[in-house]
């Protein structure tokens, strides 16, 4: 148990991802706070993704290489960074959510709903421990 555990935690922290395009939960995240917030600097992308200052920069030159975000500094601060959605980033974090919506939805479509919240129950008590570790 606690390998399948570990190894469901791999995937969502997008250490295991399937394909080159896929983007990991930590991309994905950061888009996402992107297109619901609006333009962030690394310091509040940091924060929105839980994430240290130093792996967010990492996190944002993947996400600059691919085209979904721009970075520019911010005028009178030469020490702050703000990071904004392109048109692609948006188009793909929205591509993601939909997709993410449709899986769930056809894979528990047959769960009911006292079953789900209880499985949602004990996950985010898995979550706890791993976050502990």
């Amino acid at each position: 148990m606690t390998y399948r555990l570990s190894a469901a935690d791999s995937r969502l922290r997008g250490r295991a991802t399937r394909s080159p395009e896929a983007l990991s939960l930590t991309h994905a995240r950061a888009l996402r706070v992107l297109l619901e917030q609006g333009s962030r600097t690394i310091s509040q992308l940091a924060a929105g993704t839980e994430t240290t200052g130093a792996a967010t920069t990492q996190l944002i030159n993947g996400l600059v290489a691919a085209g979904y975000v721009t970075r520019e500094r911010v005028a009178g601060d030469k020490r702050s960074v703000l990071v904004s959605l392109t048109d692609a980033g948006r188009a793909r974090s929205r591509e993601r959510m939909a997709a993410m919506s449709a899986a769930l939805q056809a894979e528990l479509a047959d769960q009911d709903i006292a079953a789900l919240r209880s499985a949602t129950a004990v996950l985010d008590r898995l979550i706890a421990v791993f976050d502990r570790l």
